[in-house]
């Protein structure tokens, strides 16, 4: 694998400062089905350049977490123009980075990512659980004539039968979607945005409890005040605070095999959207890696 310097990669950090990593940041811009705003192929760019800026030490934590993970930076490549080969290829690229034993964040492009991501992780456990950060639930047979839609990224990862959902901020679905869910709802929970002010986190963390997780977060499951930057806003949204507060639960009682965090669509001139999913990233390392 080749890596970016440390100064180039994520958090910019200073080429003097050696580590073995333990973290290795993949920039996966695939944008291939985005059905209302464009601009998630240049996610992930935006979001390693917003890292430079984020502070390294943790007030939260007491230290800098960096020094105690060891975080790579893939160097950018070409990405495959179809979909399907797209996602055999991060699907490989992931294989290669937990067989040696190190830990996988993708930096999206849009959600139809994650079912190559997790593709690796199906066939090293037995059984798997995916916390799903989303404002929509992604579990479509298809959208617009595609399988492979960002919009049927859930169903397409439940296609695998030993995964499960677990889903936090959804606040858009279709009727062809709840009947889905109804007929499998032994294998989806999902945590409503129309509830969060009474959600059970002694339910959530249960259903997490010693489980194996892979964590996705598309950044609409964010209310739109504060990331208006993708491609498919939501009023209604998670708020920063409570995000935390579900990453800790989920980092305190699971253990987090690998991640992505996809759909952001910069906006010119507006860099505190990045900005925040650079810290966002930082924070479900920081979590996984110290709690």
């Amino acid at each position: 694998m080749k890596y970016l310097s440390n100064k180039n990669g994520f958090l910019g950090i200073d080429n003097k400062f050696n580590f073995k990593e333990k973290v290795v940041i993949v920039p996966f811009g695939l944008e291939k089905t985005v059905s209302y705003g464009s601009g998630t192929k240049n996610g992930p760019k935006e979001i390693i350049k917003a890292s430079h800026q984020v502070e390294l030490y943790d007030e939260e934590l007491n230290c800098e977490p960096y020094e105690k993970i060891g975080i790579k930076t893939l160097k950018p490549f070409t990405i495959n123009k179809n979909i399907k080969k797209a996602l055999s290829q991060i699907s490989k690229i992931n294989q290669e980075i937990i067989d040696q034993k190190l830990f996988p964040m993708t930096l999206g492009g849009e959600h139809s990512i994650t079912s190559g991501c997790i593709a690796p992780f199906v066939k090293k456990y037995k059984n798997i659980t995916i916390l799903h950060f989303d404002a929509h639930a992604d579990l479509r047979e298809n959208y617009n004539g595609e399988k492979f839609s960002h919009a049927s990224a859930i169903k397409r990862c439940l296609d695998y039968p030993n995964v499960s959902v677990i889903s936090f901020g959804i606040r858009n679905i279709s009727k062809s979607e709840i009947s889905f869910l109804k007929r499998n709802y032994n294998r989806i929970n999902i945590f409503w945005a129309k509830d969060k002010n009474n959600w059970n986190f002694n339910k959530f963390k249960k259903l997490i409890k010693n489980k194996i997780v892979y964590l996705t977060f598309d950044v609409d499951g964010l209310d739109s005040s504060i990331m208006p930057a993708t491609g498919t806003p939501e009023p209604g949204g998670l708020l920063w605070d409570e995000t935390l507060k579900i990453l800790k639960i989920a980092a305190k009682n699971s253990k987090i095999v690998g991640a992505d965090i996809n759909e952001l669509a910069p906006i010119k001139g507006f860099n505190s959207y990045n900005f925040l999913v650079a810290k966002l990233a930082y924070k479900i390392l920081s979590y996984k890696f110290l709690y």
